[in-house]
């Protein structure tokens, strides 16, 4: 079997025969015929296939690293020395076995459980399973890895954002300098709730083996993660985070392209000069696939095209020399559609509340041998510097050139 470093070599010779190809086949008009449009589309196609397959072995390599590490520390102070203060609260051992146990519907008969009852029913994840469902969050969100996620306990969090910065002047001797004020404005961050039904069979939680923990938090970490990543870039504010493509709170308009159904590579460049300097070095482009097809095809006026395979592992594929990343939530190319995003995601806050909560459910769906578990989350999100991404736009109409 190819290793992903046999892989990448591949898919670049893969992209590099495809543009040969292209440029070999392209009319004066820039088009190609039917029958060569089939054949290149083939040839991406693979080049697809090829980053997918290079994506499935670097998450299996990350798993192998993960599970070849030493699991057992060096004994290096004396045995039974007691040098670590005992875990408390939600953190103690004490609580975690309760949990899980009242998960596989075992009474807590010590009680240990009251210290984390919810007010709504159910009760809040240990602290130990809730840092492993942030780090699944994190594996099935791309935003969350370029955002800034800041943990909250109370149910809003004002934060206070610089408009306008004091400006310095010239002044000659003698004169007075001139006063000028900074100006700030306030975002505030609210705990919208977001939750989720999952079923299982009774069978499956009896059996010793089945790690139930690992289960609700890969199965709740993909259905919260696709929820609030679709509110993160579309939501309207009501109920749900504010989108970064929001109309008036989201990202403003860098490039309105002259097409409603394509986008050419100079709107791409003039898209990435929109963004002033200091936010380009940290900068990324966000877009939904089916965008991505289109600029593989772009030139820029040196004959160059835009598009370049990633080369190495851990490193993304890249657009005029910036890293890009997609996303199924992205609208696609069409009339009015906010196709592409540029910028620095660290200025899109994100604010959890401290937890999570869980409840199972016994008697709903007893009769068809199931049992059901409620997860619940809290979590806003919002563009703090709405200046730092910049979005491409698409007409009302077009002439589809």
């Amino acid at each position: 079997m190819a290793n992903a470093l046999e892989l990448r070599e591949k898919r670049a010779k893969t992209w590099d025969a495809a543009k040969a190809f292209l440029d070999g086949k392209q009319g004066t008009d820039g088009k190609l015929s039917a029958e060569d449009a089939a054949v290149y589309e083939k040839m991406e196609a693979d080049v697809v296939a090829l980053g997918k397959e290079i994506e499935r072995l670097d998450r299996q390599n990350a798993i192998d690293a993960e599970l070849a590490k030493n699991l057992r520390d060096p004994v290096v102070h004396k045995p039974g020395a007691a040098d670590e203060k005992p875990k408390a609260g939600r953190s103690s051992d004490e609580y975690k076995k309760a949990f899980w146990d009242v998960m596989r519907n075992k009474p807590d008969i010590h009680g240990f459980l009251q210290i984390g009852s919810d007010p709504d029913g159910g009760y809040l994840a240990p602290d130990e399973f809730e840092r492993q469902l942030i780090q699944a969050l994190d594996e099935e969100n791309i935003f969350r890895s370029f955002a800034r996620v800041i943990r909250t306990s109370s149910g809003e969090r004002k934060i206070p954002v610089a408009s306008q910065s004091v400006a310095a002047a010239w002044v000659e001797e003698g004169q007075p300098i001139p006063e000028t004020n900074a100006k700030f404005s306030q975002v505030t961050l609210s705990a919208f709730k977001m939750g989720a039904l999952i079923k299982t069979s009774t069978e499956l939680l009896n059996d010793s083996a089945f790690d139930i923990q690992a289960f609700l938090a890969a199965d709740f970490a993909k259905a919260f993660a696709n929820l609030e990543e679709d509110a993160f870039i579309n939501g309207d504010g009501d109920g749900k985070p504010t989108g970064i493509l929001h109309d008036t709170e989201g990202a403003p308009t860098g490039v309105t392209a002259a097409s409603a159904t394509g986008i050419s590579a100079d709107e791409i460049i003039s898209l990435l000069y929109s963004l002033k300097a200091p936010y380009r070095r940290r900068a990324v482009f966000i877009l939904n696939d089916a965008t991505v097809a289109i600029l593989r095809k772009l030139k820029d006026n040196n004959g160059q095209y835009l598009w370049q395979p990633a080369l190495t592992a851990g490193t993304p594929d890249m657009i005029i020399g910036r890293p890009v990343y997609t996303c199924t939530f992205m609208p696609v190319v069409a009339a009015e559609a906010k196709t592409v995003m540029f910028g620095d995601f660290s200025y899109y806050w994100i604010a959890d509340r401290e937890t999570r909560t869980f409840q199972r459910l016994n008697e709903l769906f007893a009769a068809t041998g199931l049992v059901g578990f409620i997860g619940t989350q809290r979590v806003d999100g919002k563009l703090i510097l709405p200046e730092a991404v910049k979005v491409l736009q698409h007409p009302v109409g077009g002439n589809g050139k």
